[in-house]
Formats: structure tokens, sequence, C-alpha cells
């Protein structure tokens, strides 16, 4: 049988297709190399910004006064309107005067009948000093009769007392306000019987112009305050550290400011917080005692902050935040952070970017530490500019 030399030849020529085919392959596509992801940055610098942390508390009266008899009587009036404002001295209650105004008449008459004893009593001694002195008398007449003077004398003074008690406890017959404030309720009505310093208050008096707000602080915020103070990263600016604003229970912001008063010197073991007391003028009574409020606090100021979008902030599978930078050579560098707080809509970072870094906000699903980019700036939006003194959110 003769050989087909020409299927010899259609098979070599498809294997130098085929092999040629596997060696392009190899080599791989020629043409140019790909080109760097486009990504949009922030570029931080150092801002003044003026810290604050928000504290909840309550409200409580500036002065509590409870009102109690100080004798035993039948009230035998009212003179104030449950929940009205009264002054200090205002009659409150009038118990029945009666009594003690018998026995005030009754002291003074006695006080009366003491003083009449003394003149005759010491005219006596004196005429018997005399006659001591030329021997027409004993010297034990004079003894007495100067014991007599004596004795009168003293009784004058208890008569005084006695007078003395009895004024007061007539005075005591009118309850009045001690101190200006508001009434409550009243617990007892006219015609009722009530005893001095009965344990149950007749009425409270509370004054609440101006009012205080109780406020608790963790004892870690507060040790990291005093770091950050003594390191220099933050400064008092001057008395307005002391000023105090005040968010309602509805968010809404108090219009008057207050006073940091004093912080307590004893952390609370069950809680590890430490009290604040503040003070806030309220003229219209605008604050009740016990209501829920939250105080504003300036901590300081931070003249050289750092702050980073919060977008271009994440966090990795164990929950530590980092940011991915476009270098200056293209590259992207992964920084890992620390962060202190939000202010607004960027972080306030501690560790880990410093001024002039370029932070990565918008293309951060392309790319990885390493790759090439093309840094252009972020577009600014309505919520690009947060202001420096936003308040911060309690967030860690």
């Amino acid at each position: 049988m003769k050989p087909n030399w020409r299927l010899f030849s259609v098979i070599s020529f498809c294997l130098a297709v085929a092999a040629s085919m596997t060696v392009a392959c190899r080599k791989g596509p020629s043409g140019p190399p790909p080109r760097p992801v486009e990504v949009a940055v922030v570029t931080v610098k150092p801002e003044r910004i003026v810290l604050t942390t928000e504290l909840p508390g309550r409200t409580s009266p500036y002065l509590v006064a409870e009102v109690r008899p100080q004798v035993n009587g039948l009230i035998r009036e009212r003179t104030f309107e449950e929940g009205s404002n009264v002054k200090a001295g205002d009659l409150l209650y009038q118990i029945d005067p009666a009594p003690y105004k018998a026995a005030y008449d009754q002291a003074k008459a006695a006080l009366a009948m003491a003083e009449a004893n003394v003149p005759a009593a010491r005219l006596r001694a004196e005429r018997l000093k005399g006659l001591v002195e030329i021997r027409a008398t004993g010297r034990q007449n004079y003894d007495d009769a100067l014991a007599a003077l004596q004795q009168a004398e003293a009784s004058v003074e208890a008569s005084q007392a006695a007078v003395e008690s009895a004024r007061i406890n007539l005075s005591y017959t009118p309850i009045r306000a001690p101190i200006p404030g508001r009434t409550g309720k009243s617990t007892v009505t006219v015609g009722a019987l009530v005893t001095a310093y009965q344990p149950v208050p007749l009425a409270v008096v509370q004054q609440l112009d101006p009012i205080y707000v109780d406020v608790t602080q963790s004892s870690a915020d507060l040790l990291r305050l005093r770091q950050s103070l003594e390191s220099g990263r933050l400064k008092r600016s001057g008395e307005s550290w002391s000023r105090v604003k005040l968010l309602l229970e509805d968010g809404t912001p108090y219009p008057l400011a207050g006073k940091l008063k004093f912080r307590d010197v004893t952390v609370d073991p069950t809680t590890g917080s430490v009290s604040l007391r503040m003070v806030f003028p309220n003229p219209d009574n605008v604050l009740l005692p016990g209501m829920f409020v939250r105080a504003i606090v300036e901590e300081g100021v931070n003249e050289e902050a750092i702050l980073a979008p919060q977008q271009g902030v994440t966090r990795d599978q164990k929950g530590l935040p980092y940011a991915l930078i476009a270098g200056k050579d293209g590259k992207v560098e992964q920084r890992m952070l620390t962060l202190d707080r939000t202010i607004g809509d960027r972080w306030l970072v501690t560790k880990g970017l410093a001024a002039g870094d370029r932070v990565i906000v918008d293309g951060l699903q392309r790319i990885r530490p390493g790759a090439d980019v093309k840094a252009v700036p972020f577009p600014a939006g309505p919520n690009a500019e947060a202001a420096a003194s936003s308040q911060p959110a309690a967030a860690k």
C-alpha cells in the first residue's frame, strides 16, 4: 500500500499550528500594563477643636425645707395655695395662739412680782450694813438680808427666762416659710392637731431658681482626661471649661448655660463613677426636681487634633480600626488607628495618622495594600465640613 503523503502533510501542518498557539498562550497576552485604580482621598490636617462629653443626670432643688411645727396645737388657718411661690418669712400656717398667749402673760406677771421684791430686799440689806458697821445689830441679820436680796435678784432672772421661753413658744404659732421657693401639697388641713417636731412635714418648700443638676462620670474617663491634660494634648480654655450646657429629656437644648460647682472626691464602688454637681439658672421653672437631663461638659481644647472621615475607617476581623492611605509613591498603605471619639461625621484619631496623610474614602472595595492607585480629591458635600465644636458621641 502506498503511503498517503497528502494526509501526512495536513497532519504535520495542524501539529505545527497547535504548538505555536501553545507557546503563545504560555507567553501571555501582549499589550499595555493595567492602569492604576482611581480612588477619592481626603487629606487630613491638624485642627483646633473643643472636646466635650455628655453625662446623664437628674435635677435637684437648690434648697429644700420641710416645714414642721415647733409647738403643739390646732391649725387655725392655712394662708398659701399649694404649688404657689412663697418668699422667706411668708406665713404658711397659723396654730391657735391662745394657750401660748396666756402662758406668756403669766410669765410676764411672775416677772413683775419678782422685780417688785428686789427694792425692799436691797433697802433692808443696805440698812443692816450700816448698823453692822456701828455694831448696832448682829452680823447674822445682815447676812440673812444679803441672801434675801440675792434670792430676789435670781428670781428676777428666772422669771425673765420664763418670759423669753413663753415668747418664743408664742412666736412659733405662726409657721412661716424658712426659704423662698415653691410649695408642695399640704399634708394637713384647718382644724388638724399637730405636734412639735412631728416626723411628717406639713409642707415642703423647694427653691428652684437656681437649680442643681447632679451627674455621674466614670472614674476611667476622669483618669483619661487627667492624663490628656498632663500630657499637654488638651488644654483648659480659661473659665469656659466650667461652663456647662444642658439637653432636656426630649433632646431640646436648654437655653441657659450653667456652671460646674464641684466634683466629688469619692468613687462609688458599685458603679465606679464620681458625682458632679452643676448649677443652672431656672427663672421660668422649666427644670423641675427629678427630671432626667444630659449635661454637656467641656473637657478642654485640642489645638492639633487629627480628624479622619468615618467612611475612610474600617475594622478588621478582630474589630481593630484601620485606614488605607494613598502613599506618595502611589501605593496603598494600611495604617492601624487608635480612635478617641466621633466629632460630627469624623473620628478623632490619637495614633496612626499624621498631618498630610491622604485617607482613601471611596473605591475601598477595588484596592488592597500595595496596589497602585491614582488619588483624586474627594468632592465636598453638605456634610463634608464637620464643626469643630460638634457634640461628640460616647464612642470608642
